[in-house]
């Protein structure tokens, strides 16, 4: 039988033109899957067949762990017991027990033989992929084959790859045998199917056409900074030029508009907006917002927003259909961006002084011409007025030095208050606690927000907790789960 495994391995290897160790593998895969068969559970096996006589013993597995990570017997053995099988036996150590090997008659050639060409099929498919990766093709041109559930499979050379329905531009459809370009969107190593998948809908893909058409781009000399999309209706993308002499968004357009025209035409008429990249966020925002023009901006760095004045006859351009504009944007730039008119302006401005003339004058004990003068100072806090460097307070015409002295004294004492009140309400929502990943400043905001237990909490929607707290969405819905786990103990 030795021999006749030997002459079997030696006919495939050369039938197949592959390594006889893959076949050796193959072989001791189908012999373990066998002998698998005798049980009744699942449970590891191992064979080893000796490469130059042929023969071959098979041995159940198991691990050793610890009592504490023990839960699966078919697999695993504790400590205590593999000293039973194995000298000095350590966390992680394999304990081997010989099994009585099976009659490989019983297998079949064929069995085995079925084995091992899937095993070449794999070792194939994988050097067919990572052929066609180490190109460094961004953008794929091939043929629709046929279509899947709407989703396109795509043929370019020897890989096939697969176009999504939901990252095709909306209303293009595709029939099998039409010519298409799309982006090497991911690669999905684990899939049964196609492995490549493209995307026509990626930002990344407007980049990687521009970069087609100019030139410029792959010289260095011009480079796309960002790119934002609504796919097939309208996208911004934001250029620098690295050598001053470039006109960078001419550039980009070309000579009568050849080139935008032609990624234009790609994409199934998207309009494209061709910006200034800037370092400053306020240049880089004011741009990004074009056709329209911004006549004023305040940035918030710490909410990471700006709100931005236009003309009332301009609003509408600003914002653009169904917020188009003004999303595009925001997605652009990376800052999240507020249209407002003067009108509004002013007023959300006069409804902010508001609020910080009622804090000073309640919390500072005040009356309104002192905070009047603190407000058109610029403090917009009590802990500015706590701890501004003293010298910089004293440059207030308007105060003396005692008067600023008494500021930051009741102004620390009022930033104590709050710090005392905030720790008794932490002290009282222990239920709160006790949740991983609540801590006191949450505690804080859902106190005053009327949520003092673990079931007020499980009850809020993910919205709600963000609204409440500024923490992100991921965060907050992993928050709300796990306060809601006692519902389903």
């Amino acid at each position: 039988m030795s021999r006749e495994l030997l002459l079997l391995v030696d006919a495939l290897a050369r039938e197949k033109n592959v390594d006889k160790d893959i076949v050796f593998g193959a072989l001791e895969m189908a012999l373990a899957s066998a002998t698998k068969k005798r049980f009744d559970e699942e449970v590891d096996v191992r064979v080893d067949i000796d490469r130059d006589t042929g023969a071959y013993d098979t041995f159940r597995r198991w691990e050793v762990v610890s009592e504490e990570d023990f839960y699966d017997p078919a697999y695993q053995m504790v400590v205590e017991r593999a000293v039973e099988h194995i000298d000095d036996p350590k966390i992680g150590d394999i304990v081997e027990e010989e099994l009585e090997p099976v009659e490989f008659g019983r297998i079949g050639a064929q069995a085995a033989k079925q084995v091992i060409l899937q095993r070449v099929r794999d070792a194939e498919r994988e050097q067919i992929l990572n052929d066609f990766l180490d190109r460094g093709d961004k953008i794929v041109i091939g043929q629709v084959k046929r279509m899947e559930r709407g989703d396109a499979i795509v043929e370019s050379g020897r890989i096939e790859a697969r176009l999504p329905r939901d990252q095709m531009i909306p209303r293009e459809s595709m029939r099998p045998g039409d010519r298409v370009r799309a982006f090497l969107w991911k690669v999905d190593r684990n899939a049964r199917g196609q492995q490549v998948i493209l995307s026509r809908t990626s930002p990344e893909f407007i980049k990687a056409l521009f970069a087609m058409e100019v030139p410029e781009i792959e010289q260095g000399y011009l480079e796309i900074k960002a790119a934002s999309r609504d796919p097939g209706m309208r996208a911004k993308i934001a250029v620098l030029a690295h050598d001053r002499r470039i006109d960078p968004i001419g550039t980009c357009v070309g000579v009568r508009g050849s080139r935008v025209q032609a990624v234009t035409q790609e994409l199934g008429g998207e309009r494209v907006d061709i910006v200034l990249w800037s370092e400053d966020p306020a240049q880089f925002v004011i741009g990004a917002l074009s056709p329209a023009t911004v006549q004023s901006l305040v940035v918030d760095e710490e909410q990471h927003t700006m709100e931005v004045v236009v003309d009332e006859a301009e609003l509408a351009q600003a914002i653009g259909r169904s917020g188009q504009n003004v999303r595009l944007a925001t997605d652009l730039t990376g800052w999240q961006i507020n249209i407002m008119t003067p009108e509004e302006s002013a007023k959300r401005s006069e409804e902010e002084v508001g609020k910080l003339r009622t804090l000073f004058t309640e919390k500072l004990d005040i009356d309104g011409e002192v905070a009047e003068v603190l407000i058109s100072e610029g403090f917009t806090s009590l802990e500015e007025v706590a701890y501004v460097p003293l010298d910089e307070m004293l440059e207030i015409e308007a105060f003396d030095q005692d008067t600023i002295e008494e500021l930051r004294t009741r102004a620390r004492n009022a930033l104590l208050t709050e710090a005392i009140a905030r720790e008794e309400k932490v002290e009282g929502a222990t239920d709160l606690l006790s949740i991983e990943g609540v801590d006191n400043a949450l505690i804080a905001k859902l106190t005053d927000a009327g949520i003092t237990d673990r079931d007020g909490l499980a009850e809020l929607a993910v919205d709600e907790l963000v609204e409440i707290s500024g923490i992100s969405e991921e965060r907050a819905r992993d928050i709300i789960m796990k306060a809601r786990a006692h519902w389903f103990e």
